[in-house]
């Protein structure tokens, strides 16, 4: 006899309107799973701070509901290995059950900003442990479940190197060295994913990356320059795990597997000034940019990450799936559109709920509370995918 949770997960529209290839539902829930420690000494621990890592089959269960599939959730390593090369996956082993028993398709982040506290980031067995821990999920995902594994190694390489290598924000806090802290992550990933496929083949890799656009000051040669110079930064990391960029780091084409990409309403800015944001005329449309990266890699594609906060939860997806749909138009395959995060969280640095999901119900206990904007714009979406000529009247 199928159990309650089987009943329940099959008995939802999630299949409705799924263009994709890759993911159970176009559309996917994203669960903030940052872990980093913050200058203060304190460690983040989003998953324990909004209970998913406890209620993650309540949670999966409620997305189902939602036609959402598929989801982005992520592991712990400083709970997984307190002492150096023991694993302990009891933080773990209830979510991978939950998305197994709920028949949730996961993509499972190994590192998402933080590391054990025993551990040098800059040391040279910081890549080795990452290996090994790797190597361990991977065995651990193979011998619980039989469905293709999905892994992030290192969760947006580019933005961790930045803010953690060279302008001190996240740990380690470090400035000017966000290409010796950029290097060491590719290195880990590449690791990473060679240790995995040496235990389970099947796995497919994402790798999460932001997507960016910086206007010049001026028209300038220089500036336009310098502008171009840190649209094209934004790409090293993938350029570097694919091998088209210093190949003696050990990158190959077969590492970049899946791209995905992070787009929210403030990831376009003049250089040195304001942020371009959208309704202003030189604001560059999503679809556009989606459109470079995908000629740039010919790989598959899909948005990793968006949304924003407050009342422009709904207007924010309305505008992402009008320009994901233009871009389809335009021969521009898109796998998928991430909502992320998908359960409102309090602020890494401030503690403020921050009401950016669709799913409320940050304090302890509290019953989870859905956003009913957000929620409806998303049963409109899906509407609209399998009406495509509706779209635009």
């Amino acid at each position: 006899m199928r159990s309650t949770l089987d009943l329940i997960a099959r008995s939802t529209d999630r299949g409705l309107a799924n263009p994709s290839t890759l993911f159970n539902s176009f559309f996917l829930g994203g669960f903030e799973c940052s872990s980093h420690v913050r200058r203060d000494g304190r460690r983040l621990d989003v998953l324990a701070q909004t209970e998913h890592d406890v209620r993650a089959v309540a949670d999966y269960l409620r997305l189902s509901h939602y036609g959402i599939g598929a989801v982005r959730d992520g592991l712990r390593w400083h709970l997984i290995e307190r002492e150096p090369k023991r694993y302990d996956f009891r933080s773990f082993l209830p979510m991978l059950h939950a998305a197994r028993d709920t028949h949730t398709q996961v993509i499972w982040d190994l590192a998402h900003y933080g590391w054990p506290d025993h551990l040098d980031i800059w040391s040279t067995s910081f890549v080795e442990r990452f290996v090994d821990y790797a190597r361990a999920v991977a065995r651990v995902v193979r011998a619980e479940t039989n469905t293709v594994p999905i892994y992030t190694p290192i969760n947006e390489i580019s933005f961790w190197a930045w803010a953690g290598g060279e302008v001190g924000y996240l740990n380690p806090f470090a400035t000017s060295r966000g290409g010796e802290l950029k290097r060491i992550l590719v290195r880990s990933a590449i690791g990473a994913i060679e240790a995995i496929r040496t235990v389970d083949h099947r796995a497919r890799f994402v790798t999460a990356e932001p997507l960016i656009y910086i206007f010049p000051r001026s028209t300038a040669v220089d500036d336009v320059l310098q502008a171009a110079g840190y649209n094209e930064a934004q790409f090293e990391a993938c350029d570097l795990l694919s091998g088209g960029l210093e190949p003696g780091l050990g990158g190959r084409p077969e590492y970049l597997d899946i791209i995905g990409v992070n787009f929210y309403h403030n990831n376009q800015w003049i250089d040195g000034g304001p942020r371009v944001h959208l309704g202003e005329g030189r604001h560059r449309p999503l679809n556009e940019l989606l459109a470079w990266v995908k000629n740039r890699y010919a790989r598959p594609l899909f948005i990793a990450e968006t949304g924003t906060e407050a009342e422009g939860r709904g207007p924010w997806l309305h505008y992402v799936c009008n320009e994901v749909a233009r871009a389809r138009e335009a021969g521009t395959d898109v796998e998928g559109i991430c909502l992320y995060p998908i359960l409102n969280h309090a602020g890494w640095d401030d503690d403020r709920h921050c009401h950016n999901g669709m799913m409320c119900g940050v304090e302890p206990g509290g019953a989870r509370t859905v956003y009913q904007p957000l929620a409806a714009e998303l049963r409109r979406q899906q509407h609209l995918l399998a009406y495509p000529e509706a779209r635009y009247f």
